[in-house]
């Protein structure tokens, strides 16, 4: 991983939605222990508020789903710390219906699995622009590359997260802002809750919070950007290679394109 990102440094300021999840609970372990304030996002619950409690975080509400909230949280960072260095739009759920396809399930998922990092993601930028630039690191998943026929709107949502994140990428790295995207397995983790038991009786290796935490901190620190790392079992963070798409040609072989629109690591 490559970056010119600013990295981590003592008094970084870290915003974390879905915050007290397995994910978020793994990775603001490890913030703070590099001295970055790590501010928890998650829905009012007092399970949450008692999880951001013990990790000694300030802890905000938040529904990803809203567009207004999101704005409103990253002002209230700004507000109680002063900057913000680093948003882990991290927030996600899966579908449950594993045969129908469940519409209203399917719209849902895309709310907060998708929506919910197009709406992060402005929020977060105008903050990292006064910070002098910083990162934004997008929770996708394996199945955004490799879809699931248990779960289309998870993979649909996912896969739509990777795609916005090589998009957006290309707007943002000449501000100094890096976008990445972390693209876990099958993570130990309560979304995987319903067939955990499955795994352990197969034998078949599960991701731990904290080695998605670690791919989630170096995707900060170095990550390149517009890059999707795949996330396994003792593998670490690798960069997908996505298979260039033909293009069109002119009349003496040149690709036919738009100058400046893509930069350097935004697609790949």
């Amino acid at each position: 991983m490559t970056s010119t990102t600013p990295a981590p440094t003592p008094g970084s300021v870290a915003l974390i939605t879905g915050g007290t999840g397995g994910f978020g609970r793994a990775l603001a372990t490890k913030l703070k222990a590099l001295d970055v304030t790590v501010v928890l996002a998650d829905l009012d619950s007092e399970r949450n508020r008692q999880v951001a409690d013990e990790l000694g975080c300030p802890f905000v509400v938040l529904d990803v789903a809203d567009r207004a909230a999101n704005a409103a949280v990253v002002a209230q960072v700004e507000a109680d710390h002063g900057r913000l260095d680093a948003a882990f739009l991290n927030a996600g759920i899966a579908g449950k219906s594993r045969m129908a396809l469940d519409v209203d399930e399917f719209i849902r998922v895309m709310d907060i699995d998708l929506f919910g990092v197009v709406y992060g993601t402005e929020a977060a930028l105008p903050a990292l622009r006064r910070a002098g630039g910083g990162s934004i690191v997008v929770t996708a998943s394996l199945a955004g590359l490799a879809p699931l026929a248990t779960d289309p709107g998870y993979s649909v949502a996912k896969g739509g997260a990777i795609t916005f994140v090589r998009s957006m990428a290309a707007r943002v790295i000449d501000e100094n802002i890096t976008m990445t995207a972390i693209c876990p397995g099958f993570a130990d983790t309560a979304i995987i809750d319903g067939i955990r038991q499955t795994f352990l009786d197969n034998n078949f290796p599960i991701l731990s919070a904290e080695e998605v935490a670690d791919a989630m901190i170096a995707a900060w620190t170095s990550g390149e950007p517009g890059a999707a790392y795949i996330v396994q079992p003792g593998i670490g963070a690798v960069p997908y290679k996505f298979k260039g798409v033909p293009a069109a040609k002119t009349a003496t072989g040149e690709t036919a394109g738009v100058p400046g629109a893509l930069r350097p690591g935004s697609a790949t």
